[in-house]
């Protein structure tokens, strides 16, 4: 009864356009009399096309707000308690017994997302269960996380790369995490930054003996980032790569560190 209802009313909401759509051409069609029809059927045309629009944009928002709803309802899955050895006394009961009872929920619900509505959520919630399956079935995981990393959709397929090239830095696959980062840091997306991308693969120089060309990208990142200026010419606060890199550059060769060009005042007033 309940589906019908909500039928019946997109129904009725289709009629509400239509009829509305039939008293413009109607008047249209008044002050045409005579003028020819093409005129007619083509400002009628506009009209009804303008309606499929309104109805299409209405649609579309519903579905995205309720595509939302339900990744958000997946992310609090994967953040929420588990049962511990020692439970807190006086804390509310966890929600899962276990972390992988947890994260077996949070796939079937990421999936249901991935099922019902196209992108960018059905490949943000394949993003999210590849991230899962890598603490619960790493080989399938890395493999979701390569699939995600070709797609067309740009934040997910980043994060996915990036999360592919840390799984392989982990795994001392270094040849291959590099390659990763490499491109990541080429395509400078907004969700991964060239910064972001350029500190790990210097941390895999080191891990590979590399320490020049590691050096090399931590001095290059922190100089780009104390030169870096916004259109009034004021210096822009630092990112955090930018900052882990200082202090790492500072640590791996304190020599180079030292020909870095000073920081820009803070601009903080004490008073």
């Amino acid at each position: 009864m309940a589906r019908y209802k909500k039928k019946r009313a997109r129904e009725l909401q289709h009629d509400k356009f239509r009829d509305a759509a039939g008293r413009i051409f109607d008047r249209v069609g008044d002050k045409l009399e005579g003028r020819g029809k093409a005129l007619l059927y083509g400002l009628a045309g506009l009209v009804v096309l303008a309606v499929l629009v309104g109805v299409y944009v209405k649609w579309s928002n519903r579905k995205s707000d309720e595509a939302r709803r339900a990744l958000g309802k997946a992310i609090a899955i994967v953040t929420a308690p588990v049962a511990t050895a020692s439970p807190i006394p006086g804390a509310p009961a966890p929600d899962y017994s276990s972390e992988q009872e947890r994260s077996q929920r949070a796939i079937e619900v990421f999936q249901q997302v991935a099922n019902k509505y196209g992108d960018p959520y059905r490949t943000e919630a394949r993003y999210f269960i590849a991230t899962i399956l890598l603490s619960t079935d790493r080989n399938k995981g890395m493999s979701e996380l390569t699939e995600v990393s070709k797609s067309s959709v740009v934040e997910p397929a980043a994060l996915a790369k990036f999360a592919l090239a840390q799984a392989l830095e982990a795994d001392g696959k270094y040849d291959e995490a590099a390659k990763l980062y490499s491109e990541l840091a080429a395509q400078n997306s907004q969700i991964v930054t060239s910064d972001s991308a350029n500190f790990r693969l210097a941390a895999v120089y080191e891990k590979q003996g590399k320490k020049k060309e590691a050096v090399d990208l931590l001095f290059n990142i922190v100089e780009a980032s104390r030169k870096a200026k916004d259109s009034d010419g004021t210096p822009l606060p630092p990112s955090t790569a930018a900052r882990d890199a200082s202090e790492k550059l500072q640590k791996l060769d304190a020599d180079r560190y030292a020909k870095l060009t000073p920081e820009a005042p803070s601009g903080d007033s004490p008073f």
